[in-house]
């Protein structure tokens, strides 16, 4: 089996709705994402010959991913009320609604699936919330 990976990031702030912590208040992160992926065979095809991949396209497919929710809100579906959505939007904020509570825990299975989505044979993505806090997810 063959494996590469890749990584990006971006920074974003996020706040956990009805978190008793530091976490519920707003706050952002540099977050760090990795992206393995694997296969048994490699391209016999002349341009990605004895290639898994070509390291640009997964490269290019995660950034594009992480564009969407840099520097941006990202929030949970429901957590704010709509007069605070109306006055972000009247700011002209980026923000990025999501359908689950944006921990690094979720976040290492979305871009799993994004990039599932796209064609490339995922095997393991990890998600850094600081340099030292790191969740991963993987199928079995």
């Amino acid at each position: 089996m063959y494996y590469l990976k890749t990584e990006s990031s971006f920074d974003a702030a996020h706040f956990l709705a009805g978190y008793e912590g530091k976490c519920r208040n707003l706050h952002g992160h540099r977050w760090r994402v990795i992206v393995e992926i694997k296969g048994d065979a490699l391209s016999n095809v002349e341009q990605t010959r004895g290639m898994l991949v070509d390291f640009s396209d997964i490269k290019n497919a995660l950034k594009k991913e992480c564009d969407l929710l840099d520097h941006s809100l990202i929030y949970e579906k429901g957590s704010l009320k709509e007069k605070t959505l109306e006055a972000m939007r009247e700011e002209n904020f980026n923000l990025n609604e999501v359908p689950f509570r944006p921990t690094a825990e979720n976040f290492s299975k979305y871009f799993y699936e994004k990039l599932r989505e796209k064609g490339f044979e995922v095997h393991r993505t990890e998600v850094y919330e600081t340099p030292n806090n790191c969740a991963a997810y993987e199928e079995i």
